[in-house]
C-alpha cells in the first residue's frame, strides 16, 4: 500500500494507470479526494463510454479540486500517453484541434489524475465530427426557479418530442437542471440539428408560456425555465452522463427514468452514491443507441414559424462569428431604433 502521497498504480485493461497524490482532497467539504474520483469513474466505466466513447471530448480540468479554478482542455494535454485515442473537431473560428476520444476504461482514470471532474462530449462521433448524432435539450432553471421548475418543463420537452416522433433519455444536471438527449441519424449538420432545438423550444414555450422560454437575452426571460438551444451549437457541450460536477457535493449527472426524474432529489446522485445505485438498478440510458431518429419534423416546424408567424434565427454565442439569418447580438434594452 502507497503511503500517504504517494502515487498509485492502476491496472486498467491493457495499460497501467499511474495517478499522483491520490489523497489529494478534491471536495473538501466532504474530504472526498483524487484517489475516489478516480475510482468512481472506472465503477462506472462501461455506461460513462456507451456516453461518451469515440466522442471528441473537452476536459473540464479542476487541478487544485472544487476549491481551484477549473480550465477547460479542448487539445490534447502534452505528455498523454499513445493509447489516447483522439478526434479532430473544426471549432466556429475555422481552426481545427486533436481532442480526446475516449475509447477504453484507462482513459477515464488517467484524465481523471489530470483532475478531470466533467467530460463534455461534443454531439458527434469521430468518424464525422460536422453531423451530429445527439439532439440535447438543456433545460435551465434560473436562480429564483428550481429543480422542480425543470422537471415540469423536461415532461413538455417529452411531449413535444414525441409529437414529433422522437425519444429522450432524461438526466439531471448535477445541479438545478435537467438535460434531454435524443439519439439522431448524422444526416443533418450543426445549423440544422441547432434550428431543430429552436424549433422545439418554441413549441415547449407555447405549450407552457408561464414556465418555459427559448429567449437568449436573461432581461426577457421572466423568471422562466431557458431552453438553452445554443447548447446545441458547435462546439458548445453540456456535461456528460455520470460526469462528476464541481459542486461541494461532488454531485454527479445522473441518468434517470421519466418516473425516476419526478421524483428525484439532485443531491442523492454523487461520487460516494451512483456506483451503488449503478449496481443495484443498472443504466437507464442503456437503449439510447438502439434507435436512431430523423429531425425533419422538428424542421418542418422551424420553418413553418418562419413562413407563418415571422419566427427566424436567434442569436449565437458571442464566441461565434456573425451566422447567415442571425439577428442582432444586442440586449433589446440596449437596442438602437432602427
Amino acid at each position: 500500500m502507497a503511503r500517504h502521497g504517494e502515487a498509485v498504480e492502476y491496472q486498467v485493461g491493457a495499460h497501467t494507470v499511474r495517478v499522483s497524490n491520490p489523497d489529494k482532497v478534491y471536495f473538501p467539504e466532504r474530504g472526498i479526494t483524487k484517489r475516489q474520483v478516480v475510482e468512481y469513474y472506472l465503477a462506472v466505466a462501461d455506461p460513462l463510454l456507451l456516453a461518451i466513447g469515440d466522442r471528441p471530448t473537452t476536459l473540464k480540468r479542476f487541478v487544485d479540486g472544487v476549491a481551484g479554478e477549473p480550465f477547460y482542455a479542448k487539445r490534447l494535454p502534452k505528455g498523454a500517453p499513445e493509447w489516447v485515442a483522439t478526434a479532430r473537431v473544426t471549432f466556429p473560428s475555422g481552426r481545427t484541434a486533436d481532442q480526446v476520444c475516449p475509447t477504453e476504461p484507462a482513459v477515464l482514470a488517467w484524465a481523471a489524475n489530470l483532475g478531470t471532474l466533467d467530460f463534455h462530449p461534443w454531439p458527434v462521433r469521430s468518424a464525422d465530427t460536422d453531423h451530429p448524432d445527439e439532439l440535447r435539450i438543456d433545460v435551465d432553471p434560473p436562480d429564483t426557479a428550481g429543480y422542480a421548475d425543470a422537471v415540469h418543463v423536461a415532461g413538455v420537452v417529452r411531449e413535444v418530442l414525441a409529437d414529433a416522433g422522437l425519444t429522450g433519455y432524461p438526466k439531471t444536471s448535477g445541479g438545478r437542471g435537467v438535460h434531454v438527449l435524443v439519439r439522431i441519424r448524422p444526416d443533418w449538420d450543426f445549423v440544422d440539428v441547432r434550428h431543430a432545438v429552436i424549433a422545439l423550444g418554441r413549441e415547449v414555450e407555447r405549450r407552457t408560456p408561464d414556465r418555459a422560454t427559448i429567449a437568449w437575452w436573461k432581461e426577457e426571460r421572466g423568471g422562466r425555465v431557458f431552453l438553452d438551444y445554443n447548447q446545441a451549437a458547435r462546439d458548445r457541450t453540456v456535461a456528460s452522463a455520470w460526469s462528476v460536477r464541481g459542486t461541494p457535493r461532488a454531485t454527479v449527472s445522473m441518468p434517470l427514468t421519466w418516473t425516476e426524474l419526478a421524483e428525484a432529489d439532485p443531491d442523492d446522485f454523487d461520487v460516494l452514491t451512483v456506483p451503488g445505485l449503478l449496481a443495484e438498478r443498472g443504466n437507464p440510458h442503456e437503449g439510447i443507441d438502439g434507435e436512431a431518429f430523423g429531425i425533419g419534423e422538428l424542421l418542418e416546424w422551424y420553418a413553418r414559424d418562419q413562413r407563418d408567424h415571422g419566427l427566424g434565427d436567434l442569436p449565437y454565442p458571442p464566441d461565434h462569428p456573425k451566422m447567415a439569418g442571425e439577428p442582432k447580438r444586442v440586449q433589446p434594452s440596449r437596442a438602437r431604433p432602427e
